[in-house]
């Protein structure tokens, strides 16, 4: 059988390092090792990029773009999935988050050019919409979200601080950021989930590794269809029926954990589980899974996974 050729421009990100690990054991993959004096080499990233089946990008926005302007034109084979921002709301680009419907899943199949979701984005999309595609939100809705996450999706220059032994004790606490509103996964939120304006969003990065929560709250009287806590559930758990990477949970299951939901409780897992709580007039979604799986990685596998049509979870951990 002649293997898959592999490219991953960035390698040695955290978002390429776990994409490498999900490789381990796989006999259908060629891994192509551009050298390290000429990674940052254009013509030499060219030859890879163009050599490869699949080339995955995990860089910079403005370097993914490089990366894309350096594919010949003539180049009808391979592949890119991108994990930058810089092409998620681009027409052309497939988003790799195939649970949404059967068009998307359809989408990336037949796509040679794929954007991985962001972390915060992904938790935000696969919970937003579904809820307006069934009607139970407008796209006017004022939407406001928070989320909880490890360092590890901060890059390189966060993660050393955080791993620094002389660290700064701001570190040890949690961080809100990006309090002007004009995080770079904002765009997507809106665009992907075809809301009329952009969410609130409240992001806060933790003294952990990696894993996060995103967190979803409604008021019941402002939603076009007013539900229960326990029918939001089901009408979830009925839209995401038979995906294996969405998991929506029992109702009641947070009291597993003593009524607690842990933002690392997904770590070093490449699927995601929706949780939904509250009562009758608040209503609470929380999407927990790992912002290097789900949330980058895994997601950037699976859908070469389903470009290849193979099984979708083939090297995940799930």
């Amino acid at each position: 059988m002649e293997k898959i050729k592999v490219y991953i421009d960035g390698s040695a990100g955290t978002t390429g390092l776990r994409i490498n690990e999900r490789f381990s054991g796989r006999d259908d993959i060629e891994l192509l090792s551009i050298p390290e004096e000429l990674r940052k080499e254009s013509p030499e990233r060219a030859k890879y990029l163009n050599g490869a089946d699949i080339a995955f990008l995990c860089l910079p926005d403005d370097a993914s773009r490089e990366a894309v302007s350096l594919m010949d034109k003539d180049n009808d084979h391979t592949v890119l999935i991108d994990a930058s921002t810089a092409h998620r709301t681009e027409e052309g680009w497939a988003y790799g988050l195939p649970e949404l419907s059967k068009g998307h899943r359809e989408k990336i199949r037949n796509s040679r050019r794929i954007a991985v979701p962001g972390c915060y984005a992904s938790g935000f999309v696969m919970m937003v919409y579904p809820l307006i595609r069934e009607g139970i939100i407008r796209t006017d809705y004022p939407v406001t979200v928070s989320a909880l996450s490890g360092y590890s999706g901060a890059g390189k220059k966060a993660i050393a601080l955080y791993e620094a032994d002389d660290k700064s004790a701001d570190l040890y606490a949690p961080r809100e950021y990006a309090l002007t509103q004009h995080h770079k996964h904002l765009k997507e939120m809106k665009a992907v989930c075809a809301l009329d304006r952009e969410p609130v969003f409240v992001p806060v990065v933790d003294d952990y590794f990696c894993g996060m929560i995103v967190t979803l709250p409604l008021y019941s009287h402002l939603c076009k269809k007013k539900v229960t806590p326990e029918q939001l559930r089901d009408i979830l758990a009925s839209y995401y029926e038979n995906e294996r990477f969405i998991n929506v949970m029992p109702f009641g299951s947070e009291s597993q954990t003593e009524g607690f939901l842990s933002a690392n409780m997904m770590s070093g897992r490449d699927d995601a589980r929706i949780y939904v709580t509250g009562n009758d007039d608040r209503l609470l979604i929380n999407a927990c899974f790992d912002n290097l799986g789900k949330g980058a990685s895994g997601a950037a596998v699976q859908c070469m996974n389903i470009v290849l049509g193979c099984d979708e979870a083939k090297g995940l951990n799930i």
